[in-house]
């Protein structure tokens, strides 16, 4: 079959790494008889250079006529000052995600055993393993909530961000949430912060209600805070992690270091059918661009959700997957994760030794 993928390349290291995703879908429709029809889509900052406007009419259409989409990375300093929206790389990604209606980031953060030596925690905490699935709500909260600005007779300019939730938003991710648990080690832990947050007040009640249904998981509320601290105290006490848009912001990132690099891990943001949009949770790295020096392992485990939840491929993700383990294990770092007595290798290095190893 041919599937039809949307690339939106992007910003900084986001064309190289998606570049290296690209060599190794091709080696799989080699390997699996199947075929890849790309077609690039500008949003960020690359489509405010050339429209000027970050998110362009037609991004929607363009992605929702594919199965997929594949993002590397957009934004940069050189865009990060304009106060029009339309100018800002940010406003491209929270509009996507709303018009493909992706209410459901899936962040994977798994110790590789090649990788062990480069987690930052007390060995003794790295060998009990680190498996878990951050599940954040990604439309709606603070980052989608009513944003002002205005001046106060005494205190002078003041600014507000409204955070709201309904019962169907958080109920929809927390049923993802159960069914993936149901998948794995059948233990969801909800975070919020219902000591202080009327919206993490009614998260939790809603929480609770799923609980009772999905009576075959484990269920456990977890105040953000001491989320944060149990992420580096004992990962390997989490299964699925559900949580809002904001604090899974910041936790998943928390949750990717303790990994050993937040360039090896991937994303998926899935709405109620099939197609879903796939990046890794790196930024743009505009530091690096151009240089062959970016992992394109985040990337291309994210090609591999792409293939397991979007294209009903798992023999194609888990071969994916393999070979990216097959070349860590054979030595390979790019510099990100190097260490010594290991092999250095560039972008396009890793990718082609991922593909090959196909």
């Amino acid at each position: 079959m041919n599937y039809k993928i949307a690339l939106i390349r992007g910003d900084g290291i986001g064309p190289e790494v998606v570049g290296e995703a690209v060599k190794v879908l091709e080696q799989v429709g080699k390997k699996f008889g199947h075929t890849f029809t790309n077609t690039d889509v500008p949003i960020g900052g690359c489509a405010i250079d050339a429209v000027g406007k970050s998110y362009p009419d037609g991004t929607a259409e363009a992605c929702k006529a594919c199965d997929a989409v594949l993002l590397g990375a957009v934004g940069g300093p050189k865009w990060g000052h304009s106060t029009d929206p339309e100018k800002r790389p940010e406003t491209a990604l929270l509009s996507i995600r709303k018009d493909l209606g992706l209410y459901a980031n899936l962040r994977p953060a798994a110790l590789r055993p090649a990788l062990a030596d480069a987690c930052p925690l007390k060995k003794e905490t790295a060998d009990k393993g680190i498996d878990l699935m951050m599940v954040r709500e990604l439309t709606g909260g603070i980052y989608f909530g009513q944003k002002e600005r205005y001046q106060t007779e005494d205190r002078g300019e003041e600014a507000s961000d409204r955070m709201a939730y309904s019962e169907k938003e958080i109920e929809r991710i927390g049923r993802r949430a159960f069914e993936l648990a149901r998948l794995r080690r059948k233990k969801v832990a909800s975070v919020d912060k219902a000591n202080v947050l009327e919206t993490s007040r009614l998260w939790r009640q809603v929480m609770h209600r799923l609980a009772e249904e999905y009576s075959d998981v484990e269920y456990e509320d977890v105040l953000v805070d001491n989320a944060a601290m149990q992420l580096v105290r004992d990962p390997s006490q989490f299964d699925v992690i559900v949580t809002e848009n904001l604090f899974g912001d910041i936790l998943s990132d928390e949750a990717s270091q303790i990994t050993g690099s937040i360039g090896m891990l991937p994303s998926a943001s899935l709405g109620d059918g099939t197609r879903g949009l796939y990046e890794p949770i790196h930024g743009s790295a505009p530091d690096i661009a151009g240089q062959d020096k970016a992992n394109p392992i985040g990337m291309i485990l994210a090609a591999a959700m792409m293939l397991r939840y979007s294209l009903d491929m798992p023999a194609e993700a888990d071969a994916v997957e393999a070979a990216v383990n097959t070349a860590l294990e054979s030595g390979l770092r790019t510099g990100d994760i190097l260490e010594p007595g290991k092999t250095a290798v560039g972008c396009a290095g890793m990718g082609q030794a991922i593909a090959a190893n196909l």
